[in-house]
C-alpha cells in the first residue's frame, strides 16, 4: 500500500515515509484517549471493545440496524489477535501500527483469514472465511480442487504463511473465474453463452466492474458466443487496466486528453508482454460503447479502470451537492457555481497578491526608471539594489507601500479572471473531457479580457503610491486621494494598453499552466499542492515575459510624469517615444522582476485557488479542477463516510482498507443480517 502524508490535508494515498512506516504512527497517549472513548466493556479493571464498538462505533461500518453480526465479528477479528472476541488497547495499538506498513492490504487480509491467531493460515480457515463471502453462496468454489490441493497439500494438512497466503490470493479469483466458465461449458466446448458470459463476470469479477463495463458485457459479445480466449483476455484487461493507462501515457507522450488509436496503443504495447492484441481489441469494443470515434483518452480508461482500495482526497471542511446529477444544472444554479469560484478567486488572489507585493513594488520602480529624460535620475542600478534601498529609506513597510488597494483590486481581479476562464473553459470542453488548444487560448483571452474592468483603476492607484516614494521629503499620498484627482474616467488610463498585455498574458499563462500540471500529475492524474504551485509558477514564467513590453508602456502611461520628464499621450505615442529615446532594451525594464513576481503569485494564488475547492467542496453537477481527486467512477465507496477525527495515525487508512480487501480481492462478506440478499457493494457502503 502507498500512503500520502500531506500535513493532514492529504488522506491515503502517495507515500510519506516517517521510519519503517509509511504513514505517521499516533501518540500513545491520543490512541488511548482515542480507545476509552469508544470502549464499552470493563474486565479485570481493563477496558476492553466489542466487535460493535470497533466495527460499527469507532470505524462507522454496518450502521443498518438490520447488519451481519457474523461479518461484525469477523472484521473485528483482525485486529482481535488473542481471538477471544475483545480488542484490547494493545491489540487496538498494534493494529494501527500494522495499518502504517507498505504492504498493509495484504497483512489485513491474512489477520482475517488467520482464525487462529498463530500466524499461518490452514485450510480449515481458509475455507471458513471463503464459505460466509457472497461470491462462494452465488458460484461455489470446488475447495477439494487441484488448486486447493497445490498450496495446502494433497491432504491440505500444510499451513501456508503470510508470503505465501499472499500469492494464493492473488491466484484465488483468476481460478475462480476458470472454474466459473468451466461450470457453465459441461461440454468441453470452449464457449459459453453471452448472458453466461455476463453472469460469470458480474459475480466473479464484480470488484473490478465499473458502470460503464457492467452495462456493455452482453453488447461487447455482439451476440456471439464467449470463447474461452475472450473470456481470459476480458478479464485480464480488467486486472491490468494500471497497466493500459502506463501503455496510453506512453503513446500520448504524456498527454492525457491526447485522443490515441487502436494501432498507435499496439505499438506503444510491443514492449508489454502482458498485453496481447486480443486485449486491445476488448478495449476499444468497451471504449465504442461509448463513443465511435475510434479513438481513446485517458478518461475512457478511467471509466473502464476499477477503483484503487485507496484514493486522495483532500479533507474537506465543508461537503455540499448542489444537485443530484449534471442533467439537474439550471441556470440558476450555473450563476451558484460561478459565484463559489468568484468567492474563491478573490480570496486565492488576495493571498497570491500579499506573498509576491515586495517584487512588484521593485519590479513598477524599475520600470518606471527612465535614462534620457530627466539629468541624474538613475536611482537604482538593478532590482537588487532597488529592494535594499527601498528598506533603507523607506523601513521593511516601504515595500508594502499601495498593498492595501492593491488587495481590495486584485479580489475581484482575479476572481474574474479564474471565474471566465473556468467558465469559457467549461464550454468549449467535450464529454471525454478534451478541449481544443484553440479553445485554451480563448478561454484565457476572455479572461485577460474581463478582467482589466478592475485592474486598470487597481494598477494605476498602485503604481502612484508605489513610485511616491522615491521623492524624498514628498507630501504622504494615499490611495483615496489619488482616485479623487484621477476621477471615473482617469482611473482608466493606459486601458488599451493593460488590454494589450493582460489578453495575451492569459492567452499564454492558462493553456501552458493546464497542460504542465498534467504533465505533473501521477499515473492517476492526481496533483500533490507542490506540483500545483511549480505548474502556476513554470506557467507564469513565459507569460510574463512575453508581455513586458506592453507593461512598460501601461506603466509610464500611468505614472505621473515629473517635471522635465517626456509625456505620452497614448500607446503608439509611447511606443515611439520610448524606442527614439531609450532604445528598444528599455521594453525589457523589469522584465526579471516582472518574472519573479508573477511567477510566484500566480503559483500560489492558483494553488490556493484549487485547495479551497478541495477543501469547500460543492458538486454543482460541473467540473472540477483536474487533478484535484482520482477521477475514478465509483465501483467502491471508500471515502463517502464522513471524516472522523477520532481516525488518527494509521486509522485514517483503516476504512480504504478494509474496504479495499473487498474490492482487490473480491472477499465481500453479508451486511445485512442472515438470511437477508444483499445488494451491496462494499462493507461501509
Amino acid at each position: 500500500m502507498s500512503i500520502i502524508c500531506l500535513h493532514n490535508w492529504i488522506l491515503p494515498s502517495v507515500q510519506c515515509q516517517d521510519g519503517s512506516s509509511f504513514l505517521k504512527r499516533a501518540s500513545a497517549d491520543k490512541l488511548r484517549e482515542v480507545f476509552l472513548r469508544y470502549a464499552s466493556l470493563q474486565k479485570d479493571g481493563d477496558y476492553y471493545m466489542t466487535s460493535e464498538d470497533f466495527v460499527r462505533k469507532f470505524l462507522g461500518l454496518f450502521t443498518d440496524a438490520t447488519f451481519n453480526d457474523e461479518s461484525v465479528r469477523l472484521l473485528a477479528s483482525i485486529a482481535d489477535t488473542s481471538k477471544d472476541g475483545l480488542i484490547s488497547f494493545v491489540e487496538f495499538q498494534a493494529f494501527e501500527g500494522l495499518l502504517c506498513t507498505p504492504d498493509a492490504l495484504y497483512k489485513t487480509a491474512f489477520q482475517l483469514f488467520d482464525r487462529q491467531g498463530n500466524g499461518t493460515v490452514s485450510y480449515a480457515d481458509f475455507v471458513d472465511i471463503v464459505q460466509k463471502t457472497e461470491l462462494h453462496s452465488k458460484i461455489p468454489f470446488n475447495l477439494d480442487s487441484s488448486f486447493i490441493k497445490r498450496y495446502f497439500g494433497e491432504k491440505k494438512n500444510r499451513p501456508i504463511n503470510y508470503a505465501e497466503f499472499t500469492q494464493l490470493l492473488h491466484d484465488f479469483h483468476e481460478e475462480y473465474a476458470m472454474e466459473a466458465f468451466r461450470s457453465k461449458d459441461p461440454a468441453g466446448s470452449g464457449y459459453i453463452s453471452p448472458l453466461d458470459f455476463q453472469d460469470i463476470i458480474v459475480k466473479v469479477k464484480r470488484h473490478l466492474l465499473t458502470p460503464v463495463v457492467k452495462d456493455n458485457l452482453v453488447a461487447v459479445t455482439e451476440g456471439h458466443k464467449v470463447s474461452f480466449p475472450y473470456f481470459i483476455a476480458f478479464t485480464s484487461l480488467l486486472n491490468n487496466m494500471e497497466l493500459i493507462k502506463r501503455i496510453y501515457l506512453h503513446a500520448a507522450q504524456g498527454n492525457r486528453h491526447e485522443p490515441v488509436t487502436k494501432d498507435e496503443l499496439l505499438y506503444a504495447a510491443q514492449t508489454m508482454s502482458q498485453i496481447t492484441p486480443l486485449e486491445i481489441d476488448i478495449l476499444f469494443q468497451l471504449t465504442g460503447a461509448l463513443h465511435q470515434t475510434g479513438r481513446i483518452v485517458y478518461n475512457d480508461l478511467n471509466n473502464i479502470s476499477p477503483e484503487h482500495y485507496t484514493k486522495h482526497i483532500t479533507t474537506r471542511l465543508a461537503e455540499i451537492k448542489a444537485v443530484e446529477s449534471p442533467a439537474d444544472r439550471s441556470a440558476l444554479i450555473q450563476i451558484l457555481e460561478s459565484t463559489y469560484r468568484f468567492a474563491l478567486g478573490s480570496l486565492a488572489g488576495a493571498v497570491g497578491a500579499t506573498v509576491v507585493y515586495p517584487i512588484d513594488l521593485v519590479k513598477t520602480r524599475m520600470q518606471n526608471q527612465r535614462t534620457g529624460s530627466f539629468i541624474g535620475e538613475i536611482a537604482y542600478r538593478n532590482s537588487w539594489d532597488c529592494f535594499k534601498k527601498v528598506i533603507r529609506h523607506e523601513g521593511v513597510l516601504g515595500l508594502y507601500r499601495g498593498l492595501l488597494p492593491q488587495l481590495m483590486g486584485v479580489a475581484p481581479e482575479k476572481a474574474i479572471k479564474l471565474t471566465v476562464n473556468d467558465f469559457v473553459r467549461d464550454k468549449f470542453t467535450d464529454k471525454q473531457g478534451v478541449i481544443a488548444g484553440w479553445s485554451e487560448i480563448m478561454a484565457g483571452g476572455c479572461a485577460g479580457a474581463s478582467q482589466v474592468v478592475f485592474t486598470n483603476p487597481l494598477e494605476i492607484v498602485k503604481i502612484r503610491l508605489q513610485v511616491a516614494g522615491e521623492i524624498a521629503g514628498g507630501a504622504k499620498v494615499r490611495a483615496l486621494s489619488v482616485v479623487r484627482d484621477l476621477g471615473l474616467f482617469g482611473l482608466y488610463k493606459g486601458a488599451r494598453a493593460c488590454l494589450l498585455r493582460d489578453v495575451p498574458f492569459s492567452a499564454i499563462y492558462f493553456p501552458a499552466y493546464a497542460h504542465t500540471k498534467s504533465l505533473f500529475a501521477d499515473e492517476d492524474g492526481y496533483n500533490h499542492p507542490l506540483t500545483l504551485l511549480a505548474a502556476g509558477a513554470i506557467a507564469g514564467v513565459p507569460a510574463a515575459s512575453l508581455v513586458t513590453p506592453a507593461d512598460v508602456i501601461k506603466t509610464r502611461l500611468q505614472v505621473v510624469a515629473r517635471s522635465g520628464q517626456t509625456t505620452y499621450t497614448g500607446v503608439w505615442d509611447a511606443t515611439k517615444k520610448i524606442m527614439a529615446e531609450e532604445g528598444p532594451r528599455a521594453f525589457w525594464k523589469g522584465t526579471a522582476a516582472r518574472v519573479f513576481r508573477s511567477s510566484p503569485q500566480f503559483g500560489v494564488t492558483l494553488v490556493t485557488y484549487e485547495l479551497l475547492q478541495r477543501l469547500f467542496y460543492v458538486d454543482f453537477g460541473g467540473s472540477h479542477p483536474s487533478g484535484s481527486v482520482v477521477n475514478k467512477p465509483n465501483v467502491i465507496d471508500d471515502t463517502a463516510q464522513k471524516f472522523n477525527p477520532d481516525h488518527i495515525g494509521g486509522y485514517r487508512a483503516a476504512v480504504p482498507l478494509l474496504n479495499g480487501i473487498e474490492s482487490k480481492f473480491g472477499l465481500y462478506l453479508p451486511r445485512f443480517g442472515r438470511g437477508t440478499t444483499s445488494t451491496s457493494t462494499t462493507t461501509g457502503s
